[in-house]
């Protein structure tokens, strides 16, 4: 064996030992201390992505493409696995196996179990069962990872679904203000935002523990979890701005849990945001578009004790905590355009509202609807 050979084997075994910690934090670790290698794989995933984002201006084309993104994800990665765990036991296999590609074809043998592939020499038999071991480990955790991966997602998307009785489709905060009013909800807020408050903490664990989770879009092309969430605590900065004195103090505890989530999963992917600004730092939200929220709550009769001009000052200061990161998440995720969550990479902003009919005998076509909803001019 020359030196290069046994250098190449060296090699092999830090690769080996580097993508083995790389499964077990992926897998196995459920904390936020991400490795390099999961970013770089959804990184390189989203950059054709970004393309269709891009050049598709039709939301709902752009969504059936993108739709793919979280399960090839899962794949790729993978992918990226068994080529690096074949390369690195190919790589041991070198100072006995002269040949690079039969040494690269007996590695794949054994990790698949397949056995079609043995050279008769002692290192090569403990590289062939050390390969047999490692692709039934992998086989193992891939199996017991998925069903925790779609538990995770179910759970995220049954109150996603649920929010859009309360808050129509695309969801927006101040629907979920006014239609409590309208439907006579407000005792019901209370219990609504500690929902909320759980779900916001559910979603930060699990999204955190396993970012390809948040590729993984709502069934609904016009539902976003993304959305969903911002609508929650829009709605809650909202009531805190209008009418402080009757905010229910769940509100208040959704509305942080929110920020601290959406904080958590952008840095999961990469992007730091200032995580104690200031109540007077800029807002992206326009005051035409807060205008347009407020009056919407005038016209379903919420009941306020401050001003446009008052409660403007107030929200601002609250959205502050969250606005970016989930501009941020929403931007990556292409989520549904929805009122009040920024722009796309396609320059969308928004998509029209997705009014439900309420069809009567006096109304059979269900035209009547009540005014200032975010399209209405």
């Amino acid at each position: 064996m020359g030196p290069v050979r046994i250098l190449l084997a060296a090699v092999g075994g830090i690769i080996y030992l580097v993508l083995s910690l790389n499964v077990i934090r992926s897998l196995l670790v459920p904390r936020i201390d991400r490795s390099n290698l999961l970013r770089l794989v959804i990184g390189t995933l989203t950059t054709p992505g970004q393309l269709a984002r891009k050049r598709i201006t039709n939301y709902e084309v752009r969504d059936r493409l993108l739709a793919y993104e979280g399960p090839v994800s899962l794949l790729l990665l993978l992918g990226v696995w068994v080529m690096g765990y074949i390369l690195s036991l190919g790589l041991l296999m070198f100072p006995v196996v002269h040949n690079p590609f039969a040494a690269l074809g007996q590695a794949g043998s054994s990790l698949v179990t397949l056995g079609i592939v043995s050279t008769p020499a002692g290192w090569t038999q403990v590289i062939d069962i050390l390969a047999g071991l490692t692709g039934l480990f992998i086989v193992a955790l891939q199996i017991a990872y998925l069903p925790t991966l779609y538990g995770a997602y179910n759970r995220r998307e049954t109150e996603v679904t649920m929010l859009v009785a309360r808050a129509g489709e695309p969801v927006w905060g101040p629907e979920i203000l006014a239609r409590a009013e309208l439907m006579s909800l407000m005792d019901e807020l209370p219990d609504f935002y500690r929902q909320w408050e759980r779900w916001a903490a559910d979603v930060q664990e699990s999204h955190a523990s396993y970012p390809a989770l948040m590729l993984f879009r709502s069934p609904s092309a016009y539902s976003s979890w993304v959305v969903a969430l911002l609508a929650v605590c829009d709605s809650a900065a909202l009531f805190h701005a209008v009418a402080p004195e009757s905010t229910p103090i769940e509100a208040r505890l959704a509305l942080r849990m929110g920020y601290l989530c959406f904080r958590r999963l952008s840095s999961a992917l990469g992007y730091e945001v200032n995580d104690d600004p200031g109540p007077m730092d800029p807002v992206l939200l326009t005051r035409d578009e807060f205008d347009r929220g407020f009056d919407r709550l005038v016209a379903a009769d919420f009941p306020m004790s401050r001003g446009k001009e008052e409660a403007w000052v107030h929200f601002r200061a609250w959205r502050v905590n969250y606005e970016e990161a989930a501009y941020f998440l929403a931007r990556r995720t292409d989520a549904v355009p929805a009122p009040w969550s920024g722009s796309r990479l396609s320059g969308q902003t928004h998509v029209p509202f997705r009014h439900l009919k309420n069809r009567t005998p006096e109304d059979p076509d269900g035209n009547s609807r009540t005014p200032y909803y975010p399209e209405d001019n």
